[in-house]
């Protein structure tokens, strides 16, 4: 199978079930259909739903750093699903 961007060789990875193309050429990843949104709910789950805000609790105020914000002008980076899935 060719790349459509670059018309390397691809090579198919299976992980969880999806089967994910990627390019040796331009380390592209490409995915058949239905598999964006598989990938999405796994992700979903992985990090599970966040708890609803107590009841009479204020929202935080406008600018507050809050949790996985950033931090001396960097994005903290968070262990994620896709993460995960797309290492080694």
């Amino acid at each position: 199978m060719q790349c459509p961007k670059c018309r390397g060789s691809m090579r198919t990875y299976e992980r969880n079930g999806v089967h994910i193309e990627q390019c040796d050429n331009c380390r592209g990843i490409f995915l058949d259909y239905g598999e964006l949104e598989t990938l999405t709910r796994m992700e979903s789950q992985y990090h599970g739903a966040p708890p609803p805000p107590a009841p009479g609790a204020p929202a935080p105020a406008w600018g507050a750093q809050q949790h996985g914000g950033y931090h001396h002008g960097h994005r903290r980076r968070k262990d994620s699903f896709m993460g995960m899935l797309f290492s080694s």
